[in-house]
């Protein structure tokens, strides 16, 4: 495995701008999630480094060594796709295998097999060698998939939003199984994703990308509880953050400049008014089983947020609602400290 740095890359593809100055570090190791919207860069931030596409600018570095310039096969790296791309007249094994069967590796019959059976039983598919590719569920044809970037222990993974044409429980198994996966072998990984619970349980540390600018990296706890701006507040979160404006409802505490409040579940106490005195009214209980959401208009705006599932509050209920330490942005979407 190996360390990557990136420094200053920029990729545009005609006047769209895809990446923008990009500086990111990934150490040896490391898992670290690409977390944004469609069109953020962060495909083409994998394509630069495994070298299918050439930066226009700034410098890509494998292993400390420059590896702008290389083709990709000199850069040793391991690329899975979002769909499965396998060789669908090869059996499972043949599918694992083929990356060490390059005349270039001159690897022995005996020890690409042994490597193909720890590779197989790592992402338990071992009782499946001998199927054809085409005989698989989904969730089977991934497994494969990313096996056959395991089988070459890469100077780093690159995984493009891997999982996510898998059903919900699929995507929750594999989930953890890559993650157990990269822990067990030291892994260095790449993984970009639009999912946020994928980036918040996997990673290492997540990178918010926006119109191909990196606008925070750090943490999973600091990302969701020290945003830098309103975008990467947005980004984190179930239900999504709400964002409202000062006046709304009382903020005594709001710094000088702010304009807008965030206030997530853990930043609002909201209870069943009782002197007459309201600050907005429940339009639902949304229940989900093992919690609820609570779902309220407050003057011209609408608000929702998790509640117990043995709440007492109604559909027409009265509520009174106070902020508890929430985040504040200002007119430029910056948070406030």
């Amino acid at each position: 495995m190996a360390d990557v740095h990136i420094k200053g890359v920029t990729k545009s593809f005609g006047d769209h701008v895809a990446v923008s100055g990009l500086d990111l570090h990934i150490s040896d190791g490391e898992f670290v999630v690409l977390l944004g919207p469609t069109g953020a860069g962060k495909t083409t931030t994998l394509r630069l480094i495994a070298g299918l596409e050439r930066p226009d600018a700034g410098t890509i570095e494998i292993g400390g060594h420059n590896a702008t310039t290389l083709s990709p096969a000199e850069r040793d790296t391991a690329f899975v796709f979002q769909q499965y791309s396998l060789y669908p007249h090869l059996s499972v094994f043949d599918n694992l295998a083929f990356p060490l069967r390059s005349p270039a590796r001159k690897i022995p019959g005996d020890q690409i097999r042994r490597r193909v059976e720890e590779v197989a039983k790592m992402v338990r598919i071992h009782h499946k060698l001998a199927n054809r590719s085409t005989k698989l569920s989904g969730g089977e044809m991934q497994r494969v998939a990313i096996g056959r970037a395991l089988v070459r222990k890469p100077s780093i993974y690159l995984m493009d939003e891997p999982l996510s044409s898998l059903d919900a429980k699929l995507r929750a198994d594999l989930r953890l199984e890559l993650k157990r996966i990269q822990s067990e072998l030291g892994a260095t990984m790449l993984y970009v994703t639009h999912d946020q619970i994928e980036a918040m349980t996997m990673a290492d540390r997540i990178g918010i990308l926006a119109d191909g600018v990196l606008v925070q990296i750090g943490s999973p706890r600091t990302i969701y509880s020290e945003p830098a701006n309103l975008h990467v507040a947005a980004r984190l979160g179930q239900p999504a953050i709400n964002l409202l404006p000062t006046g709304l409802l009382p903020d005594g505490g709001a710094p000088a400049g702010t304009r807008t409040i965030g206030a997530r579940t853990e930043h609002l106490a909201i209870e069943k008014a009782v002197n007459g005195h309201a600050d907005g009214v429940v339009d639902w209980v949304e229940h989900l089983g093992d919690q609820n959401h609570l779902h309220v208009t407050v003057g011209p705006k609408k608000l929702v947020t998790l509640t117990d599932p043995d709440t007492d509050l109604a559909q027409g209920d009265k509520v009174v609602i106070r902020y508890r330490s929430p985040l504040y942005f200002g007119a430029d979407g910056q948070r406030l400290m």
